[in-house]
């Protein structure tokens, strides 16, 4: 099969013939239809997040979202067939620990992620490991393209939407109008949240307007907390970081009312490692919340995809380019210049 592997960290990423997976008795294989580039992929290539232990053992074949048809399954597989319309989270839940047993997959305690664990899906086909337990199929409403976006930075973004427990005219501030961003905005705007987005580029903050937002602040113009204040007369109610950097997540948590909660969705680069400053005495003096928020589990798809199905959340809308798998190198070129808007997929592999 085609595929494009990471061989070299920074450097360009090999497109040739590998051998095609085969699978084991639990094991699933996969026809990728679609496949997104993610700037998690990005992270790989370069090398991040290292103290997190996500520094992928080369050579390897990036891409975890997807969209594809069941090829062929293991000997124990009980669920699925070949012929059968299917996606999958980003990250593989071993389906016997505590967390995966109480719905909680995205927190596994043996959690993998495809691209950085073992192949993933920018290639012909793909493994998916534990198939029954991760694989996850389509209504019909639901086609490839839209699947590989949910397939991480849409579903991180609605899960990070219902940790933010919001009611309906809340206000919810999202920091990075990125893909996740983007994804956070259309969620809360569907829930009736008054979707605030902070950026620093203009075509980003159109962006989101469209999938609508009430507000943009371009945080270059701006001051972001006094902005935040202003509009939403006293601070938002929630606040979505996605981007995990030391400033905007600062902006973030400072820009809460009373009683807000804060959503840490972004991971950080290699010039925070993980570690940022909080305002701690802001969070006691005014009983501030912080949570993480990691993917979506598993349990969480049903309702997502009933939505989408119903036509009441549009993640294709966040596709602004289909690509072929030779374009690879091109867009994560442009990520590390942040020249991509919305999602690029893959849909044309030969």
């Amino acid at each position: 099969m085609r595929a494009a592997q990471i061989i070299e960290q920074r450097k360009p990423l090999k497109i040739g013939n590998v051998p095609d997976p085969t699978p084991g008795p639990h094991d699933v294989i996969v026809k990728v239809e679609a496949s997104g580039i993610c700037r998690s992929d990005w992270h790989a290539w370069m090398g991040d997040w290292e103290w997190l232990g996500l520094s992928p053992v080369l050579p390897i074949i990036p891409g975890h979202e997807m969209g594809g048809v069941v090829e062929a399954v293991g000997a124990e597989v009980k669920n699925f067939r070949p012929g059968d319309r299917v996606t999958t989270p980003f990250h593989e839940g071993c389906s016997h620990c505590s967390n995966c047993q109480s719905g909680h997959s995205n927190r596994c305690d043996n959690l993998q992620i495809y691209g950085f664990a073992y192949d993933g899906a920018y290639a012909e086909y793909v493994k998916i490991p534990n198939g029954d337990f991760n694989l996850v199929k389509l209504p019909d409403e639901v086609d490839f393209v839209t699947a590989a976006a949910i397939g991480c930075r849409y579903m991180t973004g609605y899960h990070g939407v219902v940790r933010a427990n919001l009611q309906p005219g809340d206000w919810l501030v999202v920091h990075g109008t990125g893909g996740v961003g983007l994804s956070s905005i259309q969620v809360g705007n569907a829930v009736g949240a008054q979707v605030i987005a902070v950026d620093v580029d203009d075509a980003k903050l159109e962006m989101a307007r469209k999938e609508g937002a009430v507000a943009t602040i371009n945080a270059r113009n701006e001051n972001v907390v006094e902005a935040v204040k202003q509009i939403t007369k006293g601070g938002a109610h929630a606040s979505i970081e996605a981007l995990g950097i030391q400033e905007t997540i600062l902006n973030s948590v400072l820009s809460l009312r009373k009683g807000g909660r804060h959503v840490q969705i972004g991971l950080t680069t290699h010039n925070e490692a993980g570690i940022v400053g909080l305002p701690i005495d802001a969070v006691t003096a005014q009983e501030l919340e912080i949570v993480g928020s990691l993917g979506n589990p598993r349990t969480e798809y049903d309702g997502l995809l009933a939505l989408i199905a119903q036509g009441k959340l549009n993640p294709r809308s966040l596709v602004s380019k289909e690509v072929s798998l030779d374009d690879v190198n091109d867009v994560l070129n442009d990520m590390t210049n942040f020249r991509t808007y919305g999602f690029n997929v893959i849909t044309k592999f030969k």
